[in-house]
């Protein structure tokens, strides 16, 4: 498996970063495209790594956010054929209160309902493709303490409300070398993420790589802060051992400081990807 990051918050090169995530992906023969960043910014940075976009089988949505949505707006007016996994409750409004006011956060207007007819939209576990697969979020009865926590809302017959996450799945491949798994912001928590994705797979199933943001980085002021305690996070890493997870990959919403804990904790089993970084597993 080839992982190309065409757009993180990030960059160590002539790349731009921008605040968001872009994932090419090749498994086997096939070729995924996972999220698309906030603007178009993610195809010239493809261009100019050499990946050609235009052939991703298969383009898949994380979940309702902007900056996860925003450039599929352009990639759609250039590949009009294409078609766009995603929960079919990306459709709803989604908004945040972080900074001090609520402010809407969802899929821009001009990607849906725009391009509504190049959406399939799902609501149950989903195979692409052999090894392929979209998994949904199971309501563990805790997603909208989560979600007020980390002060994420969606607005409900005029009404906000704490938000369940039910728009935002995993990719999963069932390979060799154990499960991957990419969940671009973790938004329902990574313990949770693992939970829902082994009971479907099995509990023996070994993780070869998680590949996604955590969201744990948050704002005090103008001043970057980590939204987990040092204990929730050692925690965390105890469970990732604890379950056979062999490498994270992390960044994007993360959050440079909750990074150094989690790094703090598993060591060379963390490392973060910034765009224009290359995995193979």
């Amino acid at each position: 498996m080839k992982i190309q990051i065409l757009i993180e918050n990030t960059t160590n090169s002539n790349l731009i970063a921008e605040h968001g995530l872009s994932i090419f992906i090749e498994y086997n023969d096939k070729k995924i495209l996972l999220d698309a960043g906030t603007t178009s910014t993610f195809i010239d940075n493809a261009e100019k790594m050499d990946v050609d976009i235009s052939k991703a089988e298969f383009c898949v949505l994380s979940h309702g956010h902007y900056d996860h949505s925003g450039g599929f707006a352009e990639y759609l007016r250039q590949n009009p054929d294409k078609r766009i996994y995603a929960m079919k409750t990306i459709t709803d409004d989604y908004y945040s209160a972080s900074g001090g006011s609520i402010h809407p956060i969802g899929v821009p207007k001009d990607v849906y309902p725009a391009y509504k007819e190049n959406f399939v939209l799902l609501d149950e576990v989903t195979k692409l493709a052999e090894g392929m697969y979209l998994i949904p979020h199971k309501d563990c009865g805790e997603l909208e303490k989560i979600g007020a926590r980390a002060k994420l809302y969606k607005k409900v017959e005029g009404e906000y409300t704490p938000d369940d996450f039910n728009h935002e799945l995993s990719l999963v491949f069932d390979t060799e070398a154990g499960l991957v798994i990419f969940n671009s912001c973790s938004h329902s928590g990574i313990v949770n993420i693992i939970d829902e994705v082994k009971e479907y797979f099995g509990q023996d199933k070994e993780v070869a790589a998680f590949i996604g943001g955590l969201h744990m980085k948050g704002k005090s002021g103008e001043k970057e802060i980590c939204t987990f305690s040092e204990n929730e996070i050692e925690e965390m890493a105890k469970y990732l051992e604890k379950n056979g997870v062999k490498k994270l990959y992390t960044g994007h919403c993360t959050g440079m400081i909750g990074y150094e804990l989690i790094k703090k904790y598993m060591g060379e089993k963390v490392e973060y990807i910034y765009t224009g970084r290359e995995l193979a597993i």
